[in-house]
């Protein structure tokens, strides 16, 4: 299981996972938690939440979990009536009960020091016994939670274990098999494709914590992803992110001809023609794995004429997740796949789909009571339409309770009217509810590509598509760049049910909540945005700190799902430039490149035969350094993060000779990002021989001294991003937070990126100070006595996550100072 921390890779392997639960098992049971106590679970996904949901199996108790963007109100009323006694915590999440014990993630290895690691005796578990207890209703009500049992998971998890068991000799040409999960442990279709699927497969799972396109679509490459597990939404997503590069690259009408081409072509012609877009994603991934809504036929034809399997499942919690799944290689085009092994299904006369089977789960917890769930002779109503075909096909019609009865008495499926306005270009998203609460109109709520469309046009041309007691009467624009989503990305439909009556009933009110700009500024930096403005300033009238700016950037990019321009965004004064960068796409800029080959085994080798035959005996020659403070690093192995004072243009060569052996031979070195990109693409007005000197100096600088590019001023998230994974193959960073050399002998101010980059590399970081240097330098000396340049080494110093980034790199510039 990997997930990434801060800007660092967590692995654990399946066997630290096991440990981990044996021994949080012995804590549970030392605390006295046993058969049928309830414990909470609340954070982001990763491998400790997966060690606290088994130790809790383990003990016979329940599990609760609670998605991590869920508000601490809920989550208390939440706790409260499923009476839990422990939190299973990340310490990022709020406190849901002050009387609440609670253990935190981040003390699993101190937990794990105390007790065994050897398996744990079962208590007596009945398979009726409920295992977790899961929360599907939202906070406008009683939360309701599905008491889901050992037999409910089960009877799911036995017919797709028969049948993949099928396919495993095949599996050991591809193994291992890996899968990127973006739906949430919280919900039992994330368990399923997290949790459990996978341990039967032997299969690798990553989670990520963005939903940033461009990082799903490196980490899907840099990661050998085989399969992206999610919902609609985000194929939607990346959808739209293809087609915006293919636009900035001026190749969209070559890809459409080609989009055109490939229908009913053979898979391995159509890999072949959009192999560019699969060199993107990577050779190894082919399929996407979606759930948790009805997937648009358009994205379902866009990535599968691109040559990539689109797998289906249909589920509801209260059937434990799946009631039908696409098999991987036979998919049923349009629907959400035959019934699995040991449930019934059959339709209502009105179409509603009901099953039937050992996956049902048998009781709700509301209101401090047990119901039990409804359903006449074990079939339970799932409230969503269905068709079956004849080969045993399930297609999902939309759900029964959203259907929209006309003044004719006609039903109106919105899912029919949303995709008749998503087939017009201009339509980005749209929702289609009822109006009026005696014989309700359908109304479209729009968000437009670019907000320039004519609404009235859009609608005018999707009604032509539809028949006449269908047609869309009603329509507004939707006020923000995206719906309020839930946790799986499904619009919240009570919101801008709200919204929208709130507008024909002529309120003036606009909807809050968390995807609001103002309500993001105000979680970011704990100000209150209440009498903001477009005219406000972000640093004046907000406050916001060119930390917090970073993070807003993330959070929007997150929120609403694009690829923001850093440049512009960091040089925007008002929420009105940030409002506007919303509303139009970025320019593709100067892109840096993240020379991942020049730590490479050859390269490596290469870089320190001639540092051993040249640069450290040239060093030693023209200026033999004193070192004061190498006791400092004895006991520490590496990977680190050093922090230096920047002097001159061979500051490197000084501090390679500094340090240890094991550090000098994995070092990764920050250098001016705009200056590396000037050497490697050189501008047109240079003369021919200048830029390839400027392209020759770029490829030896970077194989040399192993560099990477940390622009001053935009980029550097991503910089960040290389430094995570160059410390995960044991390199260590060495940066020169000046971002400038010198030019009095005084140290300057350090750039605050360093305090960000330091708290989220979780690395011991050890300052390093180069005195005598800059007196060579004035004098225009070449050469001097060994000992007048002197590189001091300070103590490490960790810092934890969540630490202020401004302390950071206060403490770290005093802590150079007086060195």
């Amino acid at each position: 299981m990997v997930c990434r921390r801060g800007y660092r890779r967590l692995h654990w392997t399946y066997r630290q996972v096991a440990e981990c639960a044996y021994s949080l098992a012995r804590e549970l049971e030392a605390r006295g938690i046993g058969r049928g106590d309830r414990i909470f679970l609340w954070g982001g996904d990763c491998p400790e939440w997966v060690a606290g949901f088994w130790a809790t199996i383990l003990r016979g108790a329940v599990a609760v979990p609670m998605d991590r963007g869920a508000s601490v109100e809920f989550a208390r009323r939440v706790s409260i009536q499923a009476g839990t006694r422990l939190c299973l915590c990340s310490r990022r999440q709020p406190p849901v009960d002050p009387s609440l014990p609670a253990l935190a993630f981040e003390d699993f290895p101190q937990i794990l020091a105390l007790h065994s690691r050897e398996p744990v005796a079962l208590p007596d578990i009945d398979d009726q016994d409920a295992a977790e207890m899961v929360f599907t209703s939202g906070t406008t009500a009683d939360p309701k939670g599905v008491l889901i049992s050992h037999q409910n998971i089960l009877a799911n998890l036995e017919p797709l274990e028969k049948e993949i068991g099928k396919y495993l000799k095949y599996e050991r040409i591809v193994h291992p098999l890996r899968f990127l999960n973006l739906l949430p442990l919280s919900h039992v279709f994330g368990q399923f494709l997290g949790l459990f699927i996978p341990q039967i497969i032997g299969s690798t799972v990553v989670f990520h914590d963005t939903l940033n396109p461009s990082e799903i679509m490196r980490t899907i490459k840099r990661e050998k992803i085989s399969a992206l597990v999610t919902v609609p939404r985000i194929m939607q997503t990346l959808r739209d992110k293809i087609e915006r590069d293919l636009e900035l690259e001026g190749r969209v009408e070559e890809f459409r001809k080609n989009f055109d081409k490939a229908e009913g072509e053979h898979f391995l012609r159509r890999w072949w023609r959009f192999r560019r877009i699969h060199h993107r994603l990577g050779w190894k991934y082919w399929a996407f794995i979606a759930g948790g809504a009805s997937l648009d036929p358009e994205t379902e034809q866009f990535w599968g004429r691109l040559g990539y399997a689109v797998i289906q499942g249909y589920g509801l919690t209260e059937t434990t997740s799946m009631i039908s799944i696409n098999h991987p290689l036979r998919p049923g085009h349009g629907s959400v796949g035959k019934i699995l092994p040991g449930r019934e299904v059959r339709l209502a006369p009105d179409g509603e789909i009901l099953v039937r089977g050992e996956s049902i789960a048998k009781n709700y917890c509301q209101a401090g009571e047990t119901k039990s769930v409804p359903g006449e002779g074990g079939w339970f109503h799932t409230g969503d339409l269905g068709s079956l075909d004849e080969r045993g096909n399930l297609y999902f019609k939309g759900r029964r309770k959203n259907v929209i009865v006309s003044s004719e008495g006609m039903n109106i499926y919105p899912e029919d009217l949303e995709a008749a306005l998503r087939r017009q270009p201009e339509v980005r998203d749209c929702v289609v509810l009822g109006v009026g609460s005696v014989n309700p109109e359908a109304c479209a709520v729009l968000i437009l590509h670019g907000g320039q469309s004519d609404p009235a046009a859009v609608v005018g041309r999707a009604n032509e598509t539809l028949a006449d007691f269908q047609r869309i009467r009603r329509w507004l624009i939707w006020p923000e760049r995206d719906f309020p989503r839930t946790p799986t990305q499904k619009p919240q439909a009570a919101a801008i049910q709200d919204y929208v009556d709130a507008h024909f009933r002529q309120a003036a009110s606009r909807p809050g909540g968390q995807g609001t700009l103002a309500d993001m500024i105000a979680r970011i930096t704990g100000r209150s945005t209440a009498n903001i403005s477009s005219r406000s300033s972000l640093a004046r009238d907000l406050g916001l700190t060119s930390i917090e700016q970073v993070e807003l950037l993330s959070a929007l990019e997150d929120r609403f799902q694009l690829d923001l321009d850093e440049s512009r965004f960091t040089s925007a004064s008002t929420l009105g430039d940030i409002e506007e960068m919303l509303n139009r796409p970025a320019q593709r800029g100067a892109q840096l490149r993240y020379p991942r080959w020049s730590q490479r085994a050859p390269v490596a080798a290469l870089r320190m035969l001639v540092y051993y035959l040249l640069c450290g005996p040239a060093t030693w020659i023209l200026a033999r350094p004193g070192v004061r403070g190498r006791d400092n690093l004895r006991d520490l192995t590496g990977p680190v993060l050093f922090v230096c004072n920047h002097v001159t243009q061979v500051d490197i060569g000084f501090v390679l000779a500094a340090v240890p052996a094991r550090f000098r031979h994995r070092l990764a070195v920050a250098m001016m990002g705009e200056m590396l990109r000037d050497m490697r693409d050189p501008p047109a007005r240079m003369g021919f021989f200048r830029r390839w000197i400027g392209k020759i100096s770029y490829g030896l600088v970077v194989a040399l001294f192993n560099v990477f590019p940390l622009p001053q001023k935009a980029g550097f998230r991503r910089s960040f991003a290389f430094a995570g994974e160059s410390a995960d193959r044991g390199y260590s960073i060495l940066v020169f937070p000046e971002g400038t050399r010198t030019k009095d002998g005084a140290m300057g101010p350090f750039r605050t990126g360093i305090g960000l980059l330091a708290a989220d590399l979780g690395l011991p970081v050890v300052p390093l100070r180069i005195d005598g240097l800059f007196e060579l330098k004035k004098a225009r000396k070449k050469f001097a006595r060994p000992g007048t340049v002197n590189v001091t080494i300070g103590p490490a110093v960790r810092y934890d996550r969540g630490t202020n980034a401004m302390k950071i790199t206060s403490d770290l510039r005093n802590r150079i100072m007086t060195l």
